[in-house]
Formats: structure tokens, C-alpha cells, sequence
């Protein structure tokens, strides 16, 4: 499947199976017992380096549930991959298709993920989803990077930690040209808030804590787009999508500095110009 332009391939059959796992514990059992699988679905000969991937599990919180794989690893969200795995179960006949909307309930490694299949004439057009609460853990960081030099960013959480960066900190732009720069000025800059920067914790979650991309912002030329993101995660990947989880943690940087209100719509573009809309919902007591 494709969302916004980046792919994810999803794994049905062939994982092996727990009894009444959460997905969090499928996700710690497949990373110690089952990686070589990951490899051999992701990594080259069998997958490009910029290949995403999700094995659907089941559980009894959710309809079904879901890991995240990448090129490095396990993520504990994936957007993009929510929206095509809605479409593809209402599609495919394991939830029923109901006009005009059809509600998926997902459990992901960070929580519960409620999707909205809006359906016109039995075909599915488009999806929305209710991520879990996204969170700021700082603001206006900086942090010298060797290759870089002084770099200002912001932390948010948004089911998977980012650190956001004005991408003329680093004298580039986000489009195609930029792209093998944007990656390595990317890993960077993660490498060095890995080392150097103020340590991530999630309020419930210890498997959570770990920053999984570098998200790179900047504004857009179409008059219509509140502005660019362009995310580096796992090992050096570059979305293709304006990156789900990525756009949630953004809201909630935006929202604590006043510049966006509930319920109002942001519109924000990949790489690609490809668009993902999202707003702040609600407020919601996130601790323990």
C-alpha cells in the first residue's frame, strides 16, 4: 500500500503467535526472537531501504492489531501505515463497510488508535484518525552539532518522539534536491540530541522512550498548505508522507504556543506535496 507516496508492505500469516499479547508485547518478543523476519522483509534483496512495513496481530482490545517495522527496527506509530491498513481491512472484508462512515478500532505499541473510513458507493475515499494524546516535552532547545553547528529544535510527542527543526537552522531546503543532505544532516542531528540532549519519557511506557526521527519544517509555496514537513526516522529514511505521527506531535507544539486553537485545521505537505489535514481534537489529561 501507499499513503501520500510512502509505501508499507503488511504481513498476515507466518509470524508466530502469542496468547492474549498486547502489541506492545508482540513488538518486544518479535524484536528478541523474530528480527531475522523484519530483515528479510525490509532490508535489501527483499525490500528498499526506504521500505516500511506491518504485521497485523490479533488481540481483544481492538479489532486487530498492529507492528511497526522499519529499516532499523520497530517504531510505536505509523500514521501513513494506520490510513492504508483502514482502507485495506474495509476492502478486503474483515470489517464490515458501512455508509457513510465505517470506525476501525487499532491497537498500535503506543495505545488505541481509532480510524474513519468516510465510504461513498461502497468505495472507500478517504481516512481520517484519532491518534493517541500528543504531548510537548520541550521548546526552543539547542544543542551544537559538530557538523552542523549550533541547532535550535523542539520535542514533542506525537505516539513516536520527534525533534523539530526549522530546516534554514541547517542552510538547506526541503524538496528532492535537498534530499541525501536533509537525511544526513538529519541523522545528525538525532545522533547528537541522543548523546547530548534531555532525556525522553512517556508517561506510562518505558518502551517508548527514544527519539525515532528528525522532523525538518519549512514553509510551503502553494498558498493553501500551512507548511512543509519533511521527517528522517529509523536509519536514515526519509518520509515520503508529511508523516502521521510526526504531524500529531507538530499540533501540539503549536497549540502551546498559542498559534492553534481546538478544532481548527492545519494543512501539511510531504516532500512530494502530497497533504495530510489534522487538527486538535480535544485536551486530555496524558500522565499517570
Amino acid at each position: 500500500m501507499h499513503t501520500g507516496g510512502e509505501p508499507v508492505r503488511f504481513v498476515f500469516k507466518g509470524y508466530p503467535l502469542l496468547s492474549k499479547a498486547t502489541v506492545l508485547k508482540y513488538r518486544n518478543f518479535f524484536k528478541k526472537n523474530q528480527d531475522i523476519l523484519r530483515q528479510s522483509l525490509i532490508l535489501e534483496p527483499s525490500g528498499p531501504s526506504d521500505m516500511c512495513g506491518a504485521i497485523i496481530v490479533t488481540n481483544q482490545k481492538s479489532d486487530f492489531g498492529v507492528v511497526f517495522i522499519h529499516n532499523e527496527g520497530y517504531s510505536t506509530m505509523c500514521g501513513h501505515a494506520t490510513i492504508a491498513i483502514t482502507k485495506l481491512a474495509i476492502d478486503s472484508g474483515w470489517i464490515e463497510k458501512v455508509e457513510p462512515q465505517t470506525k476501525v478500532s487499532i491497537e498500535a505499541p503506543c495505545g488505541i488508535l481509532t480510524s474513519y473510513a468516510e465510504v461513498v458507493n461502497q468505495e472507500v475515499i478517504s481516512v481520517s484518525f484519532e491518534n493517541v494524546p500528543s504531548f510537548v516535552v520541550a521548546l526552543d532547545q539547542v544543542l551544537d552539532i559538530p557538523e552542523l553547528g549550533s541547532v535550535r529544535y523542539d520535542l514533542a510527542f506525537g505516539g513516536a518522539f520527534y525533534a523539530f527543526v526549522n530546516v534554514m537552522e541547517v542552510g538547506l531546503k526541503c524538496d528532492l534536491m535537498h534530499y541525501q543532505k536533509l537525511i544526513k544532516a538529519g541523522m545528525a542531528i538525532k545522533n547528537g540530541i541522543k548523546t547530548y540532549g534531555i532525556d525522553l519519557v512517556h508517561p506510562y511506557e518505558d518502551d517508548l522512550n527514544f527519539l525515532y526521527g528528525i522532523i525538518f519544517i519549512e514553509a510551503s509555496k502553494n498558498s493553501e498548505v500551512d507548511s512543509r514537513n519533511v521527517c528522517v526516522f529509523a536509519d536514515g529514511q526519509l518520509d515520503r508522507s508529511p508523516t502521521g505521527s510526526g504531524v500529531s506531535a507538530r499540533l501540539a507544539i503549536h497549540h502551546a504556543r498559542n498559534e492553534l486553537r481546538e478544532n481548527h485545521w492545519m494543512t501539511i505537505e510531504s516532500i512530494l506535496g502530497t497533504q495530510f489535514k489534522c487538527q486538535v481534537k480535544e485536551m486530555v489529561n496524558f500522565s499517570k
